[in-house]
């Protein structure tokens, strides 16, 4: 064995002591913080999933309900609320690009006397929680009519820059002018608020619907030259967004960190030799244009959670095979990764055996314990950690967050 020198030495006893691995050194050689492991969960606004509970609470009962959900993640061990402040090209904050978001008030634009994302700020700070400020770029609305939105919603002010698919509108990514305005929109509240991150979900072009076409045929035109297809082109929309994105964040805030839960298949192995042993009937690279391991080699965000929102042993999607291949996509990147866990499956009847189980998730945190790129969890969604229908999240935290 060649001789290790005393430099080397001191600095690999420095990492191991510290608790870090090899990528923590290189996040640290960007000027990334070198996070502790992530126990996060998700406190979801859309459709008042995780909170407010209805729309039309007083602003008080909102701030209530809000501070409860904090005091959750602290009596969880938890030490991250990734709060979903734009569910639908709208905002929890007094933004000058959006309306206030109707699910406080029940109507778009209507200020509902207080700032939800300044307060999430303050008190989760005050719990020694960190705030992640979670956006979803491209989402306009849950239904496909204009006329529900805002007269001076910008998708009114822009007709062009909308697309409905699915029964649900969509800014078009293809359109620079769109690009630049939801990332001004984004970065409003990073320069507004001392967050700790910028968080994107798994949503860019929408996933698949059978019989509907996404219809963005003049944009290709217009800007898909150069292209070897429209799948490529549409990519590249996407790979833009997200480096763009990462260069402004720094620049506003340079230690915001940045980062994404994809849906966790970027491609079956039967695809491409280079992606997962899944059989998953989605593929974020193919489907909804998403190069996921693309931007962690590029080290274009600072912490990836994939979303492996399945069983131990679950034929089309295997959590033990996903996170070992999640792990090597990270290695020697310096983007950090933390595993989105599915505890809102737990104790549901329509979920399979292994759902039932109060110990599945448990093991799940066990098992990803034996791979070193893996820095942290994050639960599915708030209210289930509240709640904790059969037990899951309180055996999560009695077996590894004690």
């Amino acid at each position: 064995m060649g001789r290790i020198s005393r430099r080397a030495f001191a600095a690999g006893a420095a990492l191991a002591l510290a608790g870090m691995t090899a990528g923590d050194a290189v996040a640290a050689e960007r000027g990334v913080p070198v996070a502790r492991a992530m126990r996060g969960m998700w406190l979801a606004t859309v459709a008042n999933r995780d909170w407010p509970s209805r729309a039309g609470l007083t602003a008080a009962e909102q701030r209530a309900e809000l501070i409860a959900q904090l005091d959750t993640a602290v009596r969880r061990r938890l030490n991250t609320v990734i709060f979903q402040v734009r569910p639908t090209a709208d905002a929890l904050w007094p933004s000058p690009h959006e309306p206030w978001s109707q699910v406080l008030t029940g109507t778009q634009g209507k200020d509902p006397g207080w700032d939800p994302l300044g307060t999430a700020v303050t008190e989760a700070h005050r719990r020694g929680l960190e705030l992640h400020a979670w956006f979803n770029p491209y989402r306009i609305a849950n239904h496909t009519d204009p006329g529900r939105l805002l007269p001076t919603h910008p998708a009114r002010l822009h007709p062009d820059w909308v697309v409905p698919y699915g029964g649900k509108l969509y800014y078009n990514p293809g359109l620079p002018e769109v690009r630049r305005f939801v990332q001004d929109a984004m970065l409003d509240a990073v320069k507004k608020y001392a967050i700790d991150a910028v968080h994107f979900d798994d949503y860019f072009y929408p996933y698949p619907v059978a019989g509907q076409t996404f219809d963005d045929d003049a944009a290709y035109a217009a800007y898909g030259g150069g292209f070897a297809d429209r799948a490529a082109w549409r990519r590249d929309n996407i790979d833009r967004l997200v480096r763009e994105m990462a260069r402004r964040v720094k620049r506003t805030r340079p230690h915001v960190r940045f980062g994404i839960s994809p849906f966790a298949v970027w491609r079956n192995i039967a695809t491409d030799p280079e992606g997962s042993d899944t059989t998953a009937g989605v593929q974020t690279y193919d489907n909804l244009h998403a190069d996921t391991r693309k931007w962690v080699r590029e080290r274009w965000i600072d912490y990836i959670v994939p979303q492996v929102y399945w069983n131990i042993g679950f034929a089309a999607a295997d959590y033990a095979k996903l996170v070992p291949w999640w792990d090597e996509v990270v290695r020697g990147t310096g983007v950090r990764l933390h595993i989105g866990e599915a505890l809102y499956k737990a104790g549901d009847p329509a979920q399979p055996a292994a759902w039932q189980d109060p110990a599945e998730l448990s093991r799940h945190l066990t098992f990803a314990r034996g791979f070193p790129e893996v820095r942290g969890h994050v639960f599915f969604s708030a209210k289930e950690v509240g709640q904790d229908r059969i037990g899951a999240m309180a055996r999560v935290v009695a077996d590894h967050y004690t």
